[in-house]
């Protein structure tokens, strides 16, 4: 099904819970048509579809497999997109850098940074000229406000997905498409943790304010959920 006038289309990568779960909802209840990806098929992304009217439908996928990422580009090869978005992170607890494991640290780096950029390149023949591909990042990724301790690892990943994120705007300059990496904020997640002081359901929909504010303009910026830019 190609991109027609009445329904803009969404392909959201890590969608199964969280704010990617949020996300794709608020998509689909502004009458975006979504496809969305878990690792799993079923739960709360599997209800939502069912409920959904057809504007939101699953497809199953473990984004640090690449086979798996060849696949989904395979089945949705006749499909294009006004928006590739990606989510997907892991958090692996507050330890200085002296105390995380290699194991550990590879884990993070592939998730967080690594996959995410691979989803892009693999997807981006997806997506119509003039739309969008984002990748949701953090504050947490900013070298500059980089100023209070802890969550070193997670905040390597992030500011190293926005490196891998500002060469990839740099490799495809010329593709037209608007290129965004998303500060969310802090949220009430499992990643965020349940005492984070926002509520996904209110920031979210101003993320996706964001999102189609932003469409049509090509290049990369890395703004929060208000749109205002984040340092890097």
């Amino acid at each position: 099904m190609s991109t027609t006038p009445d329904h803009r289309q969404a392909l959201v990568i890590g969608a199964s819970r969280g704010l990617g779960l949020v996300l794709v909802d608020e998509l689909a209840r502004r009458d975006w048509q979504v496809v969305a990806t878990a690792r799993t098929d079923g739960g709360a992304l599997r209800a939502d579809a069912d409920a959904s009217n057809g504007r939101l439908t699953v497809e199953s996928l473990e984004m640090n497999d690449p086979e798996q990422v060849a696949a989904v580009r395979e089945r949705l090869a006749d499909r294009r997109f006004d928006l590739l978005f990606v989510n997907g992170a892991v958090n692996r607890g507050n330890l200085s850098i002296d105390q995380v494991p290699t194991d550990m640290f590879t884990e993070v780096m592939i998730t967080n940074a690594l996959s995410p950029l691979r989803v892009l390149e693999s997807l981006r023949g997806l997506v119509v000229p003039g739309g969008t591909v984002a990748v949701m990042s953090s504050e947490q990724g900013s070298v500059s406000r980089n100023t209070e301790d802890g969550y070193e690892l997670y905040k390597a990943s992030k500011a190293a997905l926005n490196q891998l994120m500002r060469s990839y705007a740099t490799r495809h300059a010329d593709d037209g498409h608007t290129k965004l990496l998303i500060d969310p904020g802090h949220n009430r997640t499992e990643l965020g943790g349940f005492d984070a002081p926002l509520d996904p359901k209110e920031s979210i929909p101003a993320v996706v304010d964001v999102l189609e504010a932003q469409a049509g303009a090509p290049g990369l910026q890395f703004l929060d959920r208000h749109g205002e830019p984040v340092p890097w």
